[in-house]
């Protein structure tokens, strides 16, 4: 019996009678992680990189093929006067959403699958890449994206294209500027906040055990977004995006509302960067 006691003994006190639970474990675990460095502001030595050239063709091709799916997409259903025989709002959310997912998951081995200057701009200010790049990243992707509505333009020719506004942004009938701004700024919140989620390392590191394949949230978010702004901005969230269908409508409807789809993109990229960081 003296035996047994002393088993029962030994087996309650081979562990530590209280382990961390919850935040205190995950404290535990973060002091096994170490926080990458900050990227630099400047990296003169990308220049010289084919792999930085590499990366921002991937955003190029990205960003036209994203364009050339989803001004398509809006253009069949706008066309339509009934809309009965169309994809519908829903469609063309799943069609962003899709698209986003398929293409974050094709470059994000590449360039990160950024696709949008709002993102490159966000994970700028969080230091997760260098001016050098996200300048390099933006102006490709605004490249990509003019290219994409300008194809789509080619299909539908001039005069159907502009008829059925080329698929610009525009704030819509019965909301204000103040209206669509908010809704932008919410919005790109929302997508960034995601990206930021999906891709921290140090989640990954603690809860690995938890498989997230990150295209997918991202592409859901985006999905959402649509779903509830398209009715008053046609939902940007994407600089590149807009500037592309507006370039390629280039009508005063176009450009009237057109800073609203950079300010309200950068300032809820910036939201999100920040919230990250706390």
């Amino acid at each position: 019996m003296e035996g047994k006691e002393e088993d029962v003994r030994l087996g309650a006190n081979k562990f530590n009678e209280r382990q961390p639970l919850g935040t205190a474990a995950q404290s535990q675990d973060d002091k096994d992680y170490k926080e990458p460095p900050p990227a630099p502001l400047f990296e003169p030595g990308e220049l010289t990189s084919w792999s930085f050239y590499r990366a921002g063709i991937a955003e190029f091709m990205a960003t036209f093929l994203f364009l050339y799916i989803t001004v398509l997409t809006v253009m069949g259903v706008v066309k339509d006067p009934t809309k009965c025989t169309t994809v519908g709002i829903q469609g063309i959310a799943w069609a962003f959403g899709g698209m986003i997912f398929a293409l974050v998951y094709c470059t994000a081995g590449i360039s990160g699958g950024h696709i949008n200057p709002a993102v490159t701009f966000g994970l700028f200010l969080a230091r997760k890449l260098s001016l050098t790049r996200a300048v390099f990243y933006m102006l490709m992707q605004c490249l990509g994206a003019i290219c994409g509505a300008g194809v789509v333009k080619g299909f539908y020719g001039k005069t159907n294209y502009e008829l059925h506004n080329g698929g610009a942004n525009m704030v819509a009938h019965g909301y204000t500027k103040g209206d669509g701004l908010g809704a932008e700024i919410v919005g790109t919140f929302i997508l960034v906040y995601t990206v930021f989620s999906a891709t921290d390392a140090k989640r990954s590191a603690r809860d690995s055990h938890v498989p997230i394949l990150a295209p997918l949230p991202i592409g859901f978010a985006v999905f959402l977004v649509h779903l509830a702004t398209i009715p008053i901005t046609g939902t940007g969230i994407n600089p590149a995006r807009s500037l592309g269908a507006a370039i390629i409508f280039n009508k005063d409807s176009a450009w009237d509302d057109h800073w609203i789809f950079w300010v309200g993109p950068f300032i809820g990229a910036a939201l999100a960067a920040l919230y990250h960081r706390l």
